[in-house]
């Protein structure tokens, strides 16, 4: 291997390792840990994207639809989401967030963000901006 693809395979493996670790420090910055990560990912999903039937939701989150139903049941008796009949096919019911979905929702990230907002704070200027930068650079490898 040349040097520039061990340089790479090296930035490789340190930024998939950051990521994961800072990833896992938001994680841990919850408002409410009687949910799921799994319960949360389909609430996000369904505020983000508007009802949805449980197979396009189970879709959107990578998961089988029989692992989705019981995310939805034990969601919708914690007040979470409701069930509607679908307009064009009665066999179907659509999905929505509720009120309270929508608050603990907006308290996850509004406390995940202010952790993250305190540590940043605790960088240097120069460092706050390479920061900045990198976020946009991160934001294009995902495209």
């Amino acid at each position: 291997m040349d040097r520039t693809t061990l340089e790479t395979a090296a930035l490789a493996h340190d930024l998939r390792l950051a990521v994961m670790r800072l990833s896992r420090r938001l994680r841990g910055q919850r408002a409410d840990t009687s949910l799921t990560l799994t319960q949360l990912a389909a609430l996000s999903t369904l505020r983000a994207k508007g009802p949805l039937s449980p197979g396009e939701l189970a879709g959107y989150e990578r998961v089988q639809p029989p692992s989705m139903t019981r995310v939805l049941a034990n969601l919708e008796a914690a007040g979470l989401v409701t069930r509607s009949k679908h307009l064009t096919d009665g066999r179907q019911v659509i999905v929505q967030v509720t009120d309270e979905a929508t608050r603990l929702l907006d308290e996850e990230i509004r406390m995940r963000e202010a952790w993250l907002a305190q540590r940043i704070n605790e960088l240097e200027p120069a460092e706050r901006e390479q920061l900045r930068k990198a976020s946009a650079i991160i934001d294009r490898l995902l495209q």
